[in-house]
């Protein structure tokens, strides 16, 4: 008899254990009452936002918040934002609030976009509806209508009822704390502005797809430009054209594949018929696409290409350059 008595006693030890354990690990930290600001990162798992509660003392255990949330299958219902949080608050009310949405949410913004689409990015993130996307995106393109390619791409934290205006002035600063006192310089040393710096980086941006490839293309724009050749580029035909067809707001392609008879269109943009650069950005870029536009590899490059696989391929002639497109396209 006494062999069935301790295993009962040790359950019985273990559930009340167990149970004291999860009351006591599932009450608040404190009586304060006084809200604070809980980030969560994009890509955070339970486990990550229950240490990061537990260390801005907002749960007693991080355990116990993984094992709530795990167990009542609302670890995917969390987002990635700003949730304000107190320190009085049990463990059943802070997975309340983060299961109730953020009070700012993240937005990215990639490298290469226009301002068009940058708009829709927030509009999308912030979840406006038909009537504040509307005011939004009219108020943002205003702001940003000369400052295309000064947008700087990328992670922003913006509360869900933030202005267009907050936004758009946001992504400026940022642009410029970017530019540093040495790439300044350098901007002033040569023969380019900063516009016109930007505007060959947006360029870049679009034309490029791996880093390594941008300061060697920045060199062989350059050298176009150098010698009075057209930069010849279809990533500023796309703008033109999509300028030219495409509203804001709407569904639109803008960045189009383009045709033969596009490479006519009659526009500044149109770096086929026109030559030197274009008369602004194309897009926004990134830094790194700022950066080969300021410190370009020198080469005797003329030409590149992408294949099929989009490894780049170069040549210094057009016989060279029409010998790689019918290597490497087929054509």
């Amino acid at each position: 008899m006494k062999r069935f008595i301790i295993p009962v006693l040790l359950i019985i030890s273990f559930t009340f254990g167990g149970f004291f354990w999860w009351n006591q690990n599932s009450k608040p930290v404190s009586t304060n009452k006084e809200l604070q600001s809980f980030i969560i990162p994009k890509g955070y798992s339970a486990s990550r936002i229950g240490n990061k509660l537990a260390d801005q003392s907002l749960v007693k255990s991080s355990l116990a918040f993984k094992f709530y949330v795990q167990l009542t299958a609302q670890s995917k219902r969390i987002q990635a934002g700003e949730y304000l949080l107190a320190p009085n608050f049990s463990l059943f009310k802070i997975v309340d609030q983060l299961t109730s949405g953020p009070v700012e949410e993240w937005v990215t913004i990639p490298e290469g976009l226009r301002q068009e689409e940058v708009v829709e990015r927030y509009i999308d993130a912030l979840k406006r509806d038909e009537l504040e996307a509307d005011t939004f995106r009219q108020e943002f393109l205003a702001i940003t209508a000369n400052r295309e390619g000064f947008l700087f791409p990328d992670t922003y934290l913006f509360p869900k009822a933030v202005s267009a205006s907050i936004v758009a002035n946001k992504m400026l600063t940022i642009f410029d704390g970017k530019i540093n006192a040495q790439m300044e310089a350098d901007i002033n040393a040569s023969e380019y502005t900063l516009d016109q710096v930007v505007t060959l980086a947006s360029i870049i941006e679009r034309e490029t797809q791996k880093g390594e490839e941008r300061s060697v293309v920045a060199g062989i724009l350059l050298n176009r430009l150098k010698i009075g050749m057209g930069l010849q580029v279809d990533a500023t035909v796309q703008y033109a054209i999509a300028s030219a067809n495409c509203r804001a707001g709407s569904e639109c392609n803008w960045w189009p594949t383009i045709t033969r008879e596009d490479l006519s269109i009659n526009s500044a943009y149109n770096t086929y018929k026109y030559s030197g650069l274009p008369p602004a950005p194309i897009a926004n870029p990134s830094l790194s696409s700022i950066s080969a536009a300021i410190y370009p590899t020198e080469s005797s490059y003329l030409y590149y290409l992408h294949d099929g696989d989009g490894k780049i391929h170069y040549a210094e002639t057009l016989d060279g350059h029409n010998s790689n497109v019918r290597k490497y396209l087929g054509k």
